[in-house]
């Protein structure tokens, strides 16, 4: 059994799921999960789409939806009785049904840590409680664990599972309606709708700032699987040029220079094909100040955090404002030494991720906790 509770850990199943396929051909693999894990042969006997939100209030709006699919979650926990059960991020829920999966006698690995390292640190020891193994995605991750005496591998990210793209910049750009003559900057405000309330209106802002300077600039948006493209329209009416893109994000981050990403698994996806990029996040006033109070990391973007230094720059809440995004994605393209700097440094964060074959690893791990 597996789940996940929004777009990045949805992802992350599906490879998972097909990784164990391969390993036990014939494996019955359920739970809760989106569009990658359906694709992938999982029975989903929940969806995503009204779970993935975030901040104090977004939770409390939907408290009604989280509390039915962790009801649903812990009763097929008891009918089904899984071999295992994989709980992929999403700690608030996960760390919750893993208690309740203990107490039925399941085995639980926990896949991509809960961000333990940035905030509520003590939740380790609960993690050591509920948790069989906890296999993590950071180099920085496994000692953490090890040292509260939770049973844990480095698998490596799953994200460099990712094929590269062989496609031609030439021929995808016509697909996507872009000239490839022309530089592309990609939006990136999210997979959840809170994410585009916040994040779209001011990249779009930041969009006609550069068009002043470069009108010959183009802009493409990969949509998330847990969006439509309904969700964009209200958004976008006089920014009809701007190209939404479905179901193929590795073909539109192979035909933008620059991008504009909101904090979290899009910029490791940026990362890995070395796009320069400006990091931004805003959530409502008292999630902000609830976060600051709480959130104790240097930085927001993984990129940098896995660097330990500043490879692209980020903005945070007010400082992402139109003019100082579109300030940095400007000397970007201006500067191409400064351009440069931001591809090598990417290059070596990528390094530093290990290598591929991440979700073929956890399955692997995946299989022995659970003893098939």
């Amino acid at each position: 059994m597996i789940i996940a509770g929004e777009a990045s850990g949805d992802l992350h199943g599906g490879k998972l799921a097909l990784a164990l396929k391969r390993l036990r051909p014939g494996i019955d693999i359920f739970g809760m999960g989106g569009e990658t894990m359906r694709k992938a042969g999982v029975r989903t006997l929940q969806d995503i789409s009204s779970l993935a939100v975030v901040g104090i209030w977004e939770v409390l709006a939907h408290l009604k939806d989280i509390k039915a699919a962790f009801n649903l979650m812990e009763e097929t926990i008891i009918n089904e009785r899984p071999d295992a059960l994989v709980l992929i991020d999403y700690p608030d829920f996960n760390l919750r049904i893993a208690a309740k999966a203990g107490k039925a006698g399941v085995k639980v690995v926990y896949y991509v840590s809960p961000q333990v390292w940035a905030w509520r640190r003590g939740r380790i020891k609960h993690i050591a409680k509920v948790v069989d193994r906890m296999l993590v995605v950071f180099p920085f991750e496994e000692a953490l664990y090890k040292e509260a005496g939770v049973k844990c591998e480095f698998v490596g990210h799953p994200l460099l599972d990712e094929e590269a793209e062989t496609r031609p910049k030439d021929e995808l750009a016509r697909k996507f309606g872009v000239d490839p003559q022309r530089p592309v900057v990609g939006l990136l405000p999210g997979s959840r709708k809170k994410e585009l309330y916040f994040h779209l209106p001011v990249m779009l802002e930041a969009l006609s700032l550069i068009k002043k300077k470069i009108p010959e600039i183009q802009s493409v948006i990969p949509v998330a699987p847990t969006l439509s493209l309904e969700d964009f329209k209200d958004y976008l009416k006089g920014y009809e040029d701007v190209r939404l893109i479905q179901n193929d994000f590795p073909g539109v981050m192979s035909v933008v220079d620059a991008g504009i990403v909101a904090s979290g698994t899009a910029t490791l996806q940026a990362t890995l094909r070395q796009k320069p990029m400006v990091i931004i996040y805003r959530l409502s006033p008292f999630t902000y100040w609830l976060g600051k109070m709480l959130i104790d990391v240097p930085f927001i973007g993984m990129p940098n955090l896995v660097a330990g230094r500043e490879t692209v720059p980020e903005l945070i809440q007010d400082d992402a404002s139109p003019e100082r995004i579109s300030s940095l994605i400007l000397k970007m393209f201006y500067d191409k030494a400064y351009y440069g700097g931001i591809v090598r440094s990417l290059g070596e964060v990528r390094n530093k991720l290990g290598s591929g074959g991440a979700s073929e690893r956890a399955a692997l791990e995946v299989l022995k906790e659970a003893g098939i």
